[in-house]
């Protein structure tokens, strides 16, 4: 179906019918449940908290199990805010959290994989893009330029990569 047969065809139902339509969504779909529990009490400070620590759990688990260090994990709460319309700038800070995260874990280790880097790359990338578009360049510039400063202080292989996007920033306000 079409969006535009979806609106056609939502046009054609009376209020009772919609509000019924809206409430068996809203019982049988969790993303619809959530998005409306979302959309009625944000609480976004707690969504921000509860990813953050989902997040670091990955480098640094509370047990003693060895750390996963998953990017999809973090990918997965970056996306759910995105989903949900979460403020722009609750966003950005996650997304650079999570690469600041990365970094502190990759401080400790004494041989990084090239794909660990590589994909942190990628999500610093899809941060900056992210920032750019949102126009919260000002706010995050200096989280961007630590970030590719780091990479560099710990001898990334794909450092380069880092300070060429840095390079960008350098005369942005």
């Amino acid at each position: 179906m079409s969006k535009r047969q979806l609106k056609k065809y939502l046009q054609e139902l009376d209020k009772e019918q919609l509000e019924e339509q809206i409430v068996d969504l809203y019982e049988r779909f969790k993303p619809v449940k959530v998005f409306y529990d979302f959309v009625f009490n944000p609480r976004e400070e707690e969504l921000m908290r509860k990813a953050k620590l989902k997040i670091s759990k990955e480098y640094f688990p509370e047990t003693r199990r060895k750390p996963k260090a998953r990017r999809s994990i973090a990918q997965k709460e970056i996306k759910h805010f995105q989903q949900l319309g979460v403020e722009p700038h609750l966003t950005a800070d996650l997304m650079l959290f999570n690469i600041e995260i990365a970094q502190t874990f990759a401080e400790e280790k004494s041989n990084l994989k090239e794909a660990f880097c590589k994909s942190i790359f990628k999500s610093y990338e899809e941060a900056v893009k992210f920032i750019l578009k949102e126009g919260v360049l000002p706010d995050f510039k200096n989280r961007i330029l630590k970030i590719a400063a780091e990479a560099e202080n710990q001898r990334w292989p794909n450092a380069y990569r880092f300070e060429k996007i840095e390079m960008q920033f350098q005369d942005a306000p």
